[in-house]
């Protein structure tokens, strides 16, 4: 593994912490100190670090959209030409109903997640972007893989057995 890919030097305690935290932020330090064997106070001084140093960003609920009246989710792919990128990149931060957006390669310039109530909600979405290039929509159906854990696995490249055997 690079040296780039090992990120900040986790070790297997470092690791340990980070999955219990993804499972439960809001977990006691003294819970978390006992399901990996460190002090209370050794646990804070670790997730304080882990902070500081940009590995842990946040900590938050995850509100299920449905279940506050936003049962459509989708995914908008854009392609854009020309001098919108500036206009767009500002117009996509005031949309409320963009929860995700990534700039990326290839053909399609922006992939956006949205959650909105009503199909005529997501036309309206999809209209408020077509001034700024071609857009393309997939709704989803359901989750195959909801988030999944940030673990020292992610690391293991390349994968030493193949589907099926």
């Amino acid at each position: 593994m690079s040296d780039s890919a090992k990120g900040k030097h986790l070790d297997p305690l470092g690791w340990k912490m980070l999955i219990e935290l993804q499972k439960d932020a809001r977990i006691s330090f003294a819970e978390l100190g006992r399901r990996v064997g460190l002090t209370t106070p050794a646990v804070a001084l670790r997730v304080r670090r882990m902070e500081e140093e940009g590995i842990i960003r946040a900590y938050r609920a995850e509100i299920s959209p449905s279940h506050v009246g936003l049962p459509i989710t989708a995914y908008i792919r854009m392609s854009i030409v020309g001098d919108v990128l500036p206009r767009l990149t500002a117009h996509l931060r005031t949309m409320t109903e963009i929860v995700e957006c990534y700039r990326g390669t290839g053909v399609d310039s922006f992939i956006m997640k949205v959650n909105v109530i009503s199909v005529e909600h997501l036309n309206d979405v999809i209209d408020r972007l077509t001034p700024y290039g071609t857009t393309s929509t997939s709704l989803v159906l359901g989750s195959v893989v909801e988030k999944s854990l940030l673990g020292p696995k992610n690391l293991e490249w390349p994968i030493q057995s193949k589907p099926g055997s």
